[in-house]
């Protein structure tokens, strides 16, 4: 029965077992990634990794590194072991040093043998991806960890909301409390200031009720508990129309994932991505024309008051202002205004200024359903170059992506429907916040919108306003803007007074007032995502080094076993005196170091002779054949060693000499056709 030590077979056996362990370790992490999807260490050891990524970047290529060179060694054990086995068939000297080079880890470089070359350069590159191969796979790297949100907001686009509009109008009076004046006033200005200047490349951010939007707020309202603002608890009369300020209700939430095992870490920030109900306006402004009868616009004023003995800082006197504007189908729109004046009456062309408005609630035809309304503006006195001019606006329903980062809200529209009969009563609260911001933008001396107006287009062209009245596109692209930030607003003001605490019976918005809100959340953290297809490639040259190392492992032991040979003495051939050695004893004679005998010598079969009887102790490196009377081998053998035994050879003399001097020290190894 064939036997194999079991020295010899518990060595290759844990050569394989130990090349397994490391592949299984790296498929292993690999599955648990693309399982998973994301990993992560705990926020502990995340924000250590952060705060020295140096000593993380040492650390892991130090793991890669260990790992790589204990695989290569394994390798280049497996290749040594193999070719030990493979030298004792014939073998070429070219096959023979290609060997010798894969056990060192390097290449040889012959065209003539082309597939010998090839095979050194891809083990030689495929041994040099080891380590990057284990960095790539080990080296966590910033991701962003998407976690699914779902939630619900007030929606304001249906039949139920507008009853209950409608029923806060009566309610209220029709009137909205007095404690949001200065919150429309205020708010409402800021909000078309920044939509306007934005537009022209001025900065634009817009904060309201502790919550701070990019330009505007597209008429949403924060989902997010860490973005909502302001935490403050309204009292009896603070809520919907009423509404001053505080908590907005927020009801979205994360959905739990598939895999409930893996927990999403706290992170280093969270951005969100959410889709929600908005709304916006299509604004358009143009100049009212002569024959455009259906504007009919008048402005008359009366002097009221003169003082001609009022001191400094007192008002000398007054200017009452009646603005009519004719809103169609037989129906007119009148705001009066009242302005400072001198004791005479008369106005100050250069330091005051009046810009009135009128706000037509309604279509300006019979034919048209009342869902946008119109907006009729004339600037006087240091608000001249403003004409007389109608501004369209039709406000729509939105859906809005809300990105949340950096404490700033930005939103996009991602669809938009027109207003339907059913939304009356929004457009009839849009229409009066619009009309509310009209009115309340003009003061004494001076109009919030004419003074946006002004110092917008003062601050985005090289050009004054009153030069040839100005660039009446910027100013009317100004003006529409600005109203849009106005409407925007509106919608905000509006859902933050129904959603704020107290507003709804423990602070639930009832299911047929309610919006599904949905999106993603997006934590920054460290770890691996399956994302990366460069895990995929990492992995490959380990797989490789693998299967060729248990491929020599399995091919020394089937090799053995086939040889039925006890225990061998240590014999490497990638080392060079162990090859010297084996080529002494055998006497191996080759030609000379000319290019045809280098090129003769690569084609030379050898092949290792171990002696059987003493452990393998004599180990020749023979030509193959050798021994063997009647072989061409032998014959070629002779005479290669007839003809070194010439005295007109130099190299024979040298040779001679040099085994005289070998075997004349003691205790040196004589050189007798064997090694002891």
């Amino acid at each position: 029965m064939l036997r194999v030590p079991a020295n010899f077979l518990f060595h290759h056996t844990f050569i394989i077992t130990s090349q397994v362990i490391f592949l299984t370790f790296g498929y292993a992490f690999l599955g648990t990634v693309l399982y998973y999807g994301y990993l992560s260490p705990s926020d502990q050891v995340a924000n250590l990794w952060k705060q020295h990524p140096e000593d993380l970047t040492m650390v892991v290529t130090l793991i890669a590194t260990v790992l790589s060179v204990t695989t290569t060694t394994l390798f280049t054990i497996s290749i040594k072991k193999a070719l030990r086995h493979r030298m004792s068939d014939p073998i070429s000297l070219v096959q023979l040093s290609t060997g010798v080079a894969l056990a060192k880890g390097s290449i040889i470089l012959r065209p003539e043998y082309l597939r010998l070359t090839t095979l050194t350069l891809l083990v030689f590159g495929l041994l040099r991806l080891l380590t990057a191969g284990w960095t790539t796979l080990l080296t966590p790297t910033y991701f962003l960890w998407p976690v699914q949100m779902v939630g619900s907001e007030l929606d304001i686009t249906g039949t139920a909301f507008a009853a209950l509009l409608s029923a806060e109008y009566q309610y209220q009076g029709l009137a909205i409390q007095d404690n949001s004046f200065e919150v429309l006033d205020i708010a409402g200005m800021l909000s078309g200031v920044s939509a306007a200047g934005f537009t022209f490349g001025l900065p634009g951010t817009f904060n309201f009720n502790g919550a701070k939007y990019n330009v505007s707020t597209h008429g949403i309202v924060p989902t997010i508990e860490s973005f909502s603002g302001s935490d403050g608890v309204p009292g009896f009369n603070g809520t919907r129309l009423g509404f001053s300020g505080g908590n907005v209700t927020v009801n979205v939430g994360p959905i739990p994932g598939e895999h409930t095992r893996i927990s999403p870490p706290q992170g280093f920030s969270r951005n969100y991505s959410m889709l929600q109900q908005g709304l916006t306006a299509n604004v358009s402004c143009r100049a009212i024309g002569s024959n455009q009868s259906l504007y009919n616009w008048n402005t008359s004023n009366t002097f009221l008051y003169g003082n001609a003995a009022a001191s400094n800082g007192s008002i000398p006197g007054l200017r009452l202002w009646n603005t009519t504007a004719n809103c169609g189908n037989n129906s007119s729109m009148t705001q009066e205004y009242v302005t400072m004046v001198d004791a005479s009456g008369n106005e100050n062309p250069l330091g005051s200024g009046f810009l009135p408005s009128v706000v037509c609630p309604g279509p300006m035809n019979a034919d048209q359903s009342y869902t946008n309304f119109t907006i009729l503006s004339q600037g006087f006195y240091k608000y001249r170059f403003l004409e007389a001019s109608v501004c369209e606006v039709v406000p729509l329903l939105t859906t809005v992506r809300a990105k949340y980062s950096g404490n700033l809200i930005s939103s996009e529209v991602i669809s938009s429907t027109p207003f339907q009969p059913e939304n009356t009563q929004l457009l009839s609260f849009v229409a009066g916040v619009a009309r509310f911001q009209s009115v309340n933008s003009q003061g004494l001396v001076s109009s919030a919108i004419g003074d946006t107006l002004y110092s917008i287009y003062s601050s985005t062209t090289n050009t004054s306003i009153d030069d040839n009245l100005g660039n009446q596109t910027q100013i009317y692209k100004e003006l529409e803007e600005y109203w849009r930030g106005v409407v925007e607003f509106s919608a905000t003001f509006l859902r933050s007074g129904f959603m704020v605490v107290g507003s709804f019976p423990d602070n639930r918005i009832p299911d047929d007032l309610a919006s599904t809100v949905n999106g993603t959340m997006y934590i920054s953290t460290i770890g691996w995502t399956r994302q990366s297809a460069t895990y995929l490639l990492a992995i490959l040259p380990i797989t490789f080094t693998t299967i060729l190392t248990f491929i020599c492992a399995l091919y020394s032991i089937l090799k053995a076993k086939k040889e039925n040979c006890g225990d061998r003495s240590t014999f490497d051939p990638s080392n060079v005196l162990h090859l010297i050695m084996a080529c002494a004893a055998g006497n191996l004679t080759l030609a000379g170091f000319t290019k045809q005998g280098i090129i003769d010598n690569e084609d030379v079969m050898v092949r290792l002779d171990e002696s059987k009887d003493n452990g393998g102790v004599e180990k020749k490196l023979m030509l193959a054949g050798a021994g063997q009377p009647n072989s061409v081998a032998s014959q070629e053998n002779d005479a290669k060693m007839s003809d070194a035994d010439q005295p007109d050879s130099v190299t024979s003399q040298e040779s001679v000499k040099k085994m005289s001097m070998v075997a004349d020290q003691p205790d040196v190894f004589a050189l007798q056709g064997k090694f002891v």
